[in-house]
């Protein structure tokens, strides 16, 4: 249930966040990838919070959890990020020199460049969903 509640608040709360930084509204990032805070991370380090809380930080599942969000942030802040980085550089490209494109070939889809994270995004899910796991188990069962 934390897990969840992390990755859905953490979708939410970009459009906001977006509104301060870049003083511009897009709901898109709501359901969109990318952006601050990783909803990725905050999920993976809300399941791993969740299970350290009720299993003890010594349980197998809770190292099995701990692999799986640290494989899932560097995932986002590595391989995706770069992803994104190239899709931005073909994007580019393909804008400036259509010249290389055929006139009979394919029509040219711009590639979705929001695909990873900063390591400050993810650092950011990464809190916030051991805030929000921390903050449910205090108000569930306190």
């Amino acid at each position: 249930m934390a897990a969840l509640l992390a990755m859905i608040a953490a979708q939410l709360i970009k459009v906001p966040f977006n509104l301060v930084w870049s003083k511009s509204w897009n709901v898109a990032l709501a359901i969109g990838t990318g952006g601050m805070p990783s909803s990725h991370s905050a999920a993976a380090a809300s399941l791993t919070a969740a299970i350290g809380i009720s299993e003890g930080l010594d349980s197998s599942t809770f190292a099995i959890a701990t692999v799986l969000s640290a494989i899932t942030m560097y995932d986002a802040a590595g391989i995706r990020r770069h992803a994104g980085l190239h899709a931005s550089f073909l994007n580019r490209i393909s804008k400036s020199s259509p010249s290389l494109l055929k006139d009979d070939g394919p029509k040219v889809i711009e590639l979705k460049e929001l695909l990873g994270h900063r390591p400050i995004e993810v650092l950011a899910g990464a809190i916030f969903g051991i805030g929000i796991s921390i903050l449910l188990h205090s108000t569930l069962y306190a």
